[in-house]
């Protein structure tokens, strides 16, 4: 490695690290609003703001946009409904029902759900030791849905914690298959006009569901009319803009690398969710994530037989 590509990866790592640390502001934004509001209502007025972004590049990348393929276009919208809508919505629920911290730490099996999808829907090979490292990721991501609790027979188990670990490894792996489609369409748009366009084509869908809920007045009533600094703030330093930094850094960075730099998320989350919310882990917890942590890490720098996806980031509105 030259010497210019040791400051170019350098540089990516500490700027997926800082992009990765925005992540940590989420939790003390949603967990009280999550208390206040349906999951639903709080996404869908994070895309009404989202929107001011996405209008203005979408109108610009017009040109880009025209020369998609009908697949691209699906593929985009099975980005913005799942990965950017209802992922998000589940993973804002995950926070009503359980610990913050829980759900954040889950986050991390993202990369082995996204390199799983690859193989299955782009044909890439998986890597090798895929397998070992898949089971004890899961071991990982069971100490840390249930802690102390894990020796205890399934049924029972404590139900609130269950409820949030299916939401959150939900949530994940939406955002999973976000990334692998989104290296199918990224040959066409660059990333800033791909996040544009699932911003604002999540807006119907989202809608739409508030509606079926019963919940779409309450997104301006009571969400956009008392909680509007929140929710921007909210949809713009964690969503947006750490998004923007953390791809931004990931282009000059190898997977392998942005794994670790990652890290920044859940060490940051880990303290910002105990000064601001009181939500903590246990010891179980804990070692259960440096058991999932670990095995991502050992996959992402085993050699691969083909490119395998990278990293997909851990944010509401990735």
């Amino acid at each position: 490695m030259t010497i210019r590509e040791q400051t170019v990866t350098r540089w990516g790592v500490f700027v997926v690290a800082l992009g990765a640390s925005l992540w940590a502001v989420d939790a003390p934004l949603r967990k009280p609003l999550s208390d206040l509001l349906p999951a639903t209502s709080i996404v869908l007025a994070e895309h009404l703001f989202l929107a001011l972004y996405a209008l203005p590049v979408l109108v610009w990348q017009r040109r880009a946009l025209a020369q998609l393929t009908p697949r691209a276009w699906l593929a985009v919208l099975v980005i913005a409904w799942g990965a950017s809508g209802l992922a998000t919505v589940l993973f804002t629920a995950a926070f009503r029902v359980g610990n913050p911290t829980t759900v954040i730490l889950l986050q991390k099996v993202q990369p082995l759900i996204a390199v799983l999808l690859a193989a299955l829907l782009l044909r890439e090979r998986l890597p090798r030791l895929y397998w070992p490292c898949f089971v004890t990721a899961l071991l990982g991501a069971y100490l840390v849905s249930f802690g102390r609790s894990a020796l205890e027979p399934l049924w029972l188990l404590p139900r609130e914690r269950v409820l949030t670990a299916a939401l959150a490894l939900g949530a994940a792996a939406l955002w999973g298959s976000g990334t692998v489609l989104g290296r199918y369409v990224l040959g066409t748009l660059g990333f800033p006009t791909l996040a544009a366009a699932r911003f604002l084509l999540a807006l119907p869908f989202l809608a739409g569901l508030a509606a079926l809920e019963g919940t779409f007045s309450r997104t301006f009533t009571v969400g956009l009319a008392q909680h509007a600094p929140r929710l921007f703030l909210m949809a713009l330093v964690p969503g947006l803009l750490a998004m923007l930094i953390y791809y931004a850094g990931l282009r000059h960075t190898r997977a392998s690398y942005a794994t670790l730099a990652e890290l920044a998320f859940p060490a940051l989350a880990i303290i910002v969710n105990w000064l601001t919310l009181g939500a903590t882990i246990d010891l179980v917890q804990f070692i259960g994530f440096v058991v999932l942590w670990g095995s991502i890490t050992l996959l992402s720098w085993l050699p691969a037989p083909s490119t395998v996806a990278e990293p997909s980031p851990a944010s509401p509105v990735s």
